[in-house]
C-alpha cells in the first residue's frame, strides 16, 4: 500500500516541481475551495445536459476547468459518503456504515460519529499551515459522553472554524415540510397499530380470550400513542435543527430565512480573513435536501418548483465564491472543486432532482445513486474544457489535498482514494481506479471494473433493491431503499452490466449475451476477495446503542424546560 503512493508523488516532484508545496512558501501553496451540494442529481446542471435549469456559475467551473463524467460517490447516503470524502477511505473502513435499516445519523443526541482516530484532509492541511473552515452541513456526529464534549465536532477533525449544522436538513426543520418519522412510511409501526386495534376489537366482541389487563393496555396505547407521537414531532426541530459557530449554538431550531445567503456570507468572510495565507474552505450546502427552501429572490425562479429554485440559489452562491476569489486576486492559486454527496432523492417524488440517464437515485448503488457531478477548476494549471471519462471518486480529494498541501499520506491505514492531479494535468492515462467497490451499509453489493486497455466498464451486482412499485426506479413506499434481506433480491450469478454500452443499466448481461461473462465475473470476484482481505474489523458507528438518542448528549442552548430554544445569530 505504501509503495503505491510513493511513485506518483515522486513523479510529481520531478515533473511538476513548481507545484510542490513542500518546497514552496506558504504564499505559493494553492488554496482549496471544496463545494458539496446535498442530494443534487447529475442531471440538474447545465454542464451535464440540463436544459431547463439555469446554472451558469457552476457551468463556468466546467468550461474553465475539468468535468469528470464518471465521478463516483463512495456511498449513496449522506453520512457514509461524507466520511469517505473527508478521509479518502471506504466507509466500511471508518465504521460510518449503517446497521439494519438506518444508514445515516438522525439525531444530535446520538453517540456515534466519525471516529477521532480517522484522519481528514482538513487535519493534514491544518498541520501544513492552512486556515481551515467548514461552512454548512457536517452530519458526522457531535458528542460521546456529555452534551458539550464535542468529540465528533468538525473542530476535532481539522476544521479550525465551523459555522453550520452538526446534523442535516430534515423535513422536520421546515414548517409544513412534514417529518422523516412519518408513520405511513414504517410498516412495522403500522402493523403494530393494526395488532393493537385487532386485540381491542376482538376482545370486546368476545372472540379473543386474553387477559383483561392486556386488552386494556392495548386500548390505552391506541389512545395515548397519537398524542405522544404528536408531542414528539413538536420537539424534533429543537433536538435536531441546530446552527452552531464552533462550539456555541446560535439558533435552535435554525431559521431558513436567507439561510443560503448567510452561509455564503460566512464563506466569503472566511476567504477575506484568510487571503494572506493558504486556506481550505469546505462549503457544504444544506440545499437541495428536503426540507426544501429558497430565499425570496429565488422563489418562483425555475420551472421545477422549490427544488429548481434551490438549485438556482446554489448556483448564485457559487458565483459569489468565484467573484470573491477574483476580487481578492486568488483565482489563479485556488483549486475549486464541486460535487454532490450522492444522487438525487427520487423517493421525494416531485420534490426530488434529476439523475439524467442514470438509473434510480439516492440510497441505491445504481448509477443514479452514486454517479455525481465532479468539476475542478484551477486556472493556469487545468486545461479549460477538459473532460475526463475515467472512473474517479469523491475519495480522491483526500490524497489530492494532501499532495498539494505538502503533507504526507498516513502510513498506518489503507487509503482508497487516488491523487487526481496527474490526471487533471493530462500527465497520465487512467485514474488508478481499476476496481471500485460499492457497499450497501457494510455489505459489498457491487463491483466496478475498468480493465486497462479496454473501453468497457463492467459492473456486477450481487443483490439489488426491490423497487416499489416493481417496475419503478425507487422504493416509493419508504423514504429510502433498505439493505436488509427482506428488501433486496440476491443474484447468483451476479447481474452484469457494461456501462460503456449501457450506462442506464437497463439490460443485464449473461453467458448467452456476453461470451466472456465467466472470465469477467471471476476477475471481479478475485478483486473483491483481495479487497475484503484488506479490511480491518471495525464496529459500526450506527449500532442501536450508538444511534439511540441519549438525553445527556442533547445539545441545548437554554433550559430544557424552554425546549432548548434560542436565536443568537
Amino acid at each position: 500500500m505504501r509503495s503505491r503512493w510513493v511513485s506518483p508523488l515522486a513523479l510529481l516532484l520531478v515533473l511538476v516541481s513548481d507545484l510542490n508545496p513542500a518546497s514552496s512558501s506558504d504564499s505559493e501553496k494553492p488554496n482549496f475551495v471544496l463545494i458539496m451540494v446535498d442530494d443534487m442529481g447529475i442531471g440538474d446542471l447545465g454542464c451535464y445536459g440540463n436544459k431547463t435549469l439555469q446554472t451558469p456559475n457552476v457551468d463556468r467551473l466546467a468550461s474553465e476547468g475539468a468535468k469528470l463524467t464518471q465521478h463516483i460517490a463512495a456511498a449513496p447516503l449522506c453520512s457514509p459518503s461524507r466520511a469517505a470524502f473527508l478521509t479518502g477511505r471506504y466507509p466500511v473502513r471508518t465504521g460510518v456504515v449503517g446497521v439494519g435499516r438506518l444508514g445515516v445519523f438522525i439525531t444530535n443526541a446520538a453517540s456515534g460519529g466519525l471516529p477521532r482516530s480517522e484522519v481528514t484532509f482538513a487535519s493534514i492541511a491544518q498541520k501544513q499551515g492552512y486556515e481551515t473552515a467548514l461552512i454548512g452541513k457536517w452530519h458526522l456526529g457531535l458528542n460521546c459522553e456529555t452534551s458539550t464534549d464535542h468529540c465528533h465536532h468538525p473542530n476535532r477533525h481539522g476544521f479550525r472554524y465551523f459555522w453550520g449544522f452538526p446534523l442535516t436538513n430534515m423535513r422536520d426543520c421546515g414548517p409544513g415540510g412534514g417529518t422523516v418519522f412519518a408513520l405511513e412510511k414504517y410498516l412495522p409501526l403500522r402493523t403494530a397499530a393494526a395488532l393493537l386495534l385487532s386485540t381491542v376489537v376482538l376482545y370486546g366482541a368476545g372472540l379473543l380470550p386474553v387477559p383483561r389487563a392486556l386488552a386494556v393496555g392495548a386500548a390505552a396505547l391506541l389512545v395515548l400513542a397519537p398524542g405522544l407521537f404528536a408531542a414528539f414531532l413538536k420537539v424534533v426541530p429543537y433536538m435536531n435543527c441546530v446552527l452552531m459557530r464552533d462550539g456555541a449554538i446560535l439558533e435552535q431550531p435554525f431559521s431558513y430565512t436567507n439561510l443560503t445567503q448567510r452561509m455564503t456570507r460566512e464563506a466569503v468572510g472566511f476567504m477575506e480573513r484568510s487571503a494572506d495565507r493558504p486556506f481550505l474552505l469546505f462549503l457544504s450546502f444544506l440545499q437541495v435536501h428536503t426540507a426544501l427552501f429558497a430565499s425570496a429572490r429565488f422563489t418562483g425562479s425555475s420551472p421545477h418548483g422549490l427544488y429548481g429554485d434551490a438549485v438556482h440559489e446554489v448556483d448564485w452562491s457559487v458565483g459569489q465564491i468565484l467573484q470573491t476569489l477574483e476580487r481578492l486576486g486568488l483565482s489563479e492559486n485556488t483549486l475549486v472543486y464541486l460535487t454532490s454527496d450522492q444522487g438525487a432523492h427520487l423517493e421525494e417524488g416531485t420534490n426530488g432532482g434529476h439523475n439524467g440517464i442514470y438509473k434510480a437515485g439516492k440510497s441505491t448503488n445504481f448509477e443514479g445513486g452514486i454517479r455525481v457531478p465532479g468539476l475542478v477548476r484551477w486556472p493556469g494549471k487545468i486545461r479549460p474544457g477538459l473532460e475526463i471519462h475515467d472512473a474517479t471518486s469523491n475519495m480522491d480529494v483526500f490524497p489530492s489535498v494532501v499532495q498539494l498541501s505538502g503533507g504526507q499520506l498516513p502510513r498506518d491505514r489503507a487509503i482508497d482514494g487516488r491523487p487526481l492531479l496527474d490526471l487533471l494535468l493530462a500527465q497520465t492515462q487512467g485514474s488508478g481506479h481499476e476496481f471500485m467497490f460499492h457497499y450497501c451499509h457494510s455489505t459489498l453489493q457491487a463491483v466496478r471494473w475498468s480493465p486497462r486497455h479496454s473501453r468497457s466498464v463492467w459492473k456486477a451486482f450481487y443483490f439489488t433493491p426491490n423497487f416499489h412499485p416493481p417496475n419503478s426506479s425507487g422504493c416509493f413506499h419508504t423514504l429510502v431503499c433498505f439493505c436488509s434481506a427482506e428488501h433486496v433480491m440476491a443474484h447468483d450469478p451476479p447481474l452484469l452490466y457494461d456501462l460503456s454500452r449501457d450506462p442506464s443499466e437497463s439490460t443485464p448481461l449473461g453467458p448467452e449475451s456476453e461470451k466472456d461473462f465467466h472470465n469477467i465475473i471471476d476477475a471481479m470476484e478475485r478483486a473483491a476477495r483481495e479487497h475484503r482481505a484488506s479490511l480491518q474489523p471495525r464496529e459500526s458507528e450506527m449500532t442501536a446503542g450508538k444511534v439511540v438518542p441519549k438525553p445527556w448528549l442533547q445539545p441545548c442552548c437554554s433550559s430544557v424546560t424552554r425546549l432548548c430554544a434560542c436565536s443568537r445569530n
